[in-house]
C-alpha cells in the first residue's frame, strides 16, 4: 500500500505543507493485535489502511514496510522527513491513523527537523519509541 494524495482544493494550512518537505508515514503491516493472533488481515494492515483514509485529502504520503521490528509495542509506525529526524512509534491503535496524519502535518510545518510536542497526540506521545537524527547531525567518532 502507497498512497500520496495531491488534492487542488486544499485548506491554506496544507498550502503551507505542500512548499514544505514531504512527509512520509511507514505502517509496519505484519503488526499483530495486543493477543499476537496469525490472523489476517493483521492489525498492521488495518492500521495502514486507518492512516490511508485519514491522510485523504492531504499532501502526507502513507506507505508500508513488512515489519519495523518493534514486536514488543505492537502496532508500529514510523514519520519520515527528508532531511529532518525520524520517528518510531508503538503501542498503536488499528484506529490511530488520525493522530499519524496529525503528527506528519505538525512535522510538514515544522523549521527545525523535529515534530513539536505541543499539539502532538497523545498516543504518539506516550508510544514514541525512538527519534533518529539525519547524517548531517551526527558526530563521527573513531
Amino acid at each position: 500500500m502507497d498512497v500520496s494524495v495531491n488534492p487542488e482544493d486544499e485548506p491554506a494550512s496544507e498550502a503551507a505543507n505542500a512548499d514544505s518537505a514531504p512527509v512520509t508515514i511507514v505502517v509496519c503491516e505484519s503488526c499483530r493485535d495486543e493477543t499476537g493472533s496469525d490472523a489476517y488481515p493483521r492489525a498492521g494492515e488495518s492500521l495502514a489502511a486507518d492512516t490511508c483514509r485519514a491522510a485523504e485529502g492531504s499532501y502526507v504520503r502513507v506507505a508500508t514496510v513488512s515489519c519495523l521490528g518493534n514486536c514488543k509495542r505492537r502496532l508500529s509506525a514510523a514519520i519520515i522527513k527528508p532531511g529532518a529526524w525520524s520517528y518510531v512509534f508503538g503501542d498503536l491503535a488499528m484506529d490511530s491513523g488520525a493522530d499519524l496524519v496529525a503528527g506528519a502535518n505538525l512535522f510538514a510545518g515544522s523549521t527545525d527537523g523535529l515534530i513539536p510536542w505541543r499539539g502532538r497526540p497523545d498516543s504518539l506521545k506516550r508510544g514514541l519509541i525512538a527519534r533518529i537524527p539525519p547524517l548531517d547531525l551526527t558526530k563521527e567518532t573513531k
